[in-house]
């Protein structure tokens, strides 16, 4: 019941996905099913016609009836196939959109779980290596139909064939066959056949299935060589300069290798299995031909439907086949679309406040940590202990540690991508959590190490939209120091970035992307900018002219400013230390340094040394 629930909800999810995919594929495969049915019945029909002598007239009639029928269920099924095909195509894409937009809409924290990325790539490998999950139900499903109907129609035909009665004769050959036993006795031998069909066809799949699990690991790896290294332009310094052809070619060469025997393992043992179905096959088709021919010889009907009982038979006994095949499958098909669905069932755990924020622009926006401490799900050591402090309204706050301090983690807390563990943070004295969540996020202009630029226009990656205000996009440019680079540009914010989709692309280099996402931040106008390791991708002039621009930069923000160079501090008000998930030190630069135990001295006279050596 389960499984079948499950298959259901997929067949609804596909429609939901691609309206209209799952009306027409049913409507084809309708079509197709009843089209062999017009070839049978109508062959009797002539046949018969011609051994009762019935008029030329007639035998013509009936030639053009079948071509008519089989030229209307021809078109009908063409067009809808073709029908189908343009939705099947449009469900392509569809079903990327529909994955993408549970990905953007998942919580920062699940999308950081690796639990949930092993889930999405799990469901991309399904589908590359077999096309598992719903795609397997868009092959099945119409596999489904055509077999189901098949099974209907010929068993109303064939109804006839067992239950007809009238031999008088004293043949016992003839008494068994045109008797309810003979009937019985082919119905045993069919349905014999049936269960030989399914075990060696579940027999099949099954192994199937299990040696096609051993390709996922070969796919990735395969897929990661050929996609996501291969293929870019940025490993192509690597490969030459360190000759890495010759390591990628013998790995590949192995995991060819490995595939070539799995492969002739799947071999050996669909012949096995399908030579058993053969002679089962053959064993019920001998027994129909011959149950069929004695009938017409009793005379317990026409010739022509020889034709009408043999065929229907056959249609019957491949339409049971092709339903178990199409079941098989969907019960391998299971754990697929499990996954998929435990993917698109992830809940959003991030409470929405119903409390808004305060609307008005002049009012002093103050964040507050009260005691915060914080743990990943998963685990029980805590990144960030017992945190107390605040950010103040038009201040600039710097925040300095070691790698692994705390110090962006604790940048996910302040924008709400993660609550704490414990404690709680408040703006202006209320519980963020309350606040509603698209409302405080908007509060929030962020740099992070690892942004982002897409293969867009200039203008629409400051923007992060489509459109935007030319003037306001120029400036946010302009202050971040991009200014030259943009009036070198010919077509200033029309430029493209990168050569993904435009061979006009511009590229960028590291320093001159972190400028852009810096008027990114700025073009937003938030009322506060974080900045984590905004400088680190540029050389010190660059820096130097950030830092000038500070103040302009950051107006009436209150910004929060992550940075390992510290002589960057010194343009903020304030200067946080942090220390293994601790906030050790604060306070401005010349008091920090003023404290000869302190860690911040330590870090100051560690770069000043270095740079004192190079000197």
């Amino acid at each position: 019941m389960k499984q079948f629930k499950l298959f259901l909800r997929g067949i609804r999810e596909i429609g939901r996905i691609c309206p209209g995919l799952i009306t027409l594929t049913s409507l084809r495969s309708i079509a197709n099913a009843l089209l062999p049915f017009i070839n049978i019945y109508m062959s009797s029909v002539i046949v018969n016609a011609i051994v009762y002598g019935e008029p030329l007239e007639k035998l013509l009639w009936y030639a053009f009836l079948t071509v008519l029928l089989n030229a209307v269920c021809s078109v009908i099924s063409a067009v809808l196939g073709s029908l189908a095909g343009l939705r099947q195509s449009s469900f392509s894409h569809l079903y990327e959109m529909h994955m993408a937009e549970k990905t953007m809409d998942l919580d920062f924290a699940d999308l950081e779980n690796p639990e949930t990325f092993q889930k999405k790539q799990r469901i991309q490998e399904i589908r590359n290596l077999n096309a598992g999950g719903l795609w397997k139900l868009l092959d099945v499903f119409p596999g489904i139909v055509n077999s189901g109907v098949s099974v209907v129609v010929s068993l109303s035909i064939t109804v006839g064939l067992f239950i007809s009665t009238g031999y008088t004769g004293d043949n016992f050959l003839l008494q068994t066959v045109t008797s309810p036993i003979g009937s019985i006795l082919l119905l045993i031998l069919i349905l014999l056949g049936t269960v030989v069909g399914i075990y060696t066809n579940a027999a099949v799949t099954k192994k199937l299935y299990t040696i096609l699990e051993g390709f996922v690991s070969f796919n990735r790896i395969f897929d990661y060589y050929l996609n996501n290294y291969i293929s870019t332009y940025h490993a192509g310094k690597d490969i030459r300069l360190y000759d890495q052809k010759a390591l990628i070619d013998n790995e590949s060469t192995a995991l060819f290798g490995e595939a070539n025997r799995t492969f002739r393992k799947l071999t050996r043992n669909q012949v096995k299995y399908s030579g058993i179905s053969t002679i089962a096959s053959v064993v019920i088709l001998a027994a129909v031909y011959l149950f069929v021919g004695l009938r017409a010889l009793a005379g317990l009907f026409a010739v022509g439907n020889i034709l009408l009982y043999i065929n229907s038979v056959n249609q019957f006994i491949e339409g049971i086949n092709g339903c178990v095949n199409q079941f098989v499958a969907l019960r391998m098909n299971q754990e697929a679309l499990k996954t998929y669905f435990d993917y698109m069932d992830i809940p959003p755990h991030m409470k929405d406040g119903s409390q808004p924020v305060a609307a008005d622009e002049t009012d002093p926006l103050e964040i507050t940590f009260e005691d915060v401490s914080f743990h990943y799900p998963g685990s029980d050591q805590d990144v960030l202990q017992h945190l107390s402090f605040t950010f103040r309204t038009g201040r600039r706050t710097a925040i300095v540690g070691k790698n692994g301090s705390g110090k962006t983690t604790m940048i996910k807390l302040l924008c709400r991508l993660y609550d704490p563990s414990e404690g709680r943070i408040t703006l202006n004295g209320i519980d963020i959590r309350s606040l509603r969540y698209q409302e405080y996020i908007s509060l929030f202009s962020v740099v992070f190490q690892d942004y982002k630029l897409m293969a867009f226009s200039l203008g629409q990656n400051v923007a992060s939209s489509m459109e935007y205000d030319e003037d306001k996009a120029t400036a946010s440019l302009e202050t971040a120091g991009f200014g030259e680079r943009l009036s070198q540009m010919s077509n200033r914010l029309e430029t493209t970035l990168y050569k993904d989709f435009d061979e006009d692309g511009v590229e960028i280099s590291g320093g001159e992307a972190q400028k852009i996402a810096i008027a990114r931040a700025l073009y937003k106008k938030a009322p506060f900018i974080i900045l984590d390791e905004p400088t680190a991708a540029l050389d010190p002039i660059a820096e130097a002219e950030v830092f000038q621009k500070f103040d302009q930069i950051a107006d009436q923000k209150t910004a929060v400013y992550i940075s390992h160079r510290l002589s960057s501090c010194r343009f903020c008000d304030e200067i946080m230390v942090f220390s293994e998930g601790q906030l050790v030190q604060r306070g401005t630069h010349e008091e920090l340094l003023a404290d000869k135990e302190g860690l911040y001295q330590e870090l100051w006279n560690a770069q000043a040394g270095y740079y004192t050596e190079c000197c």
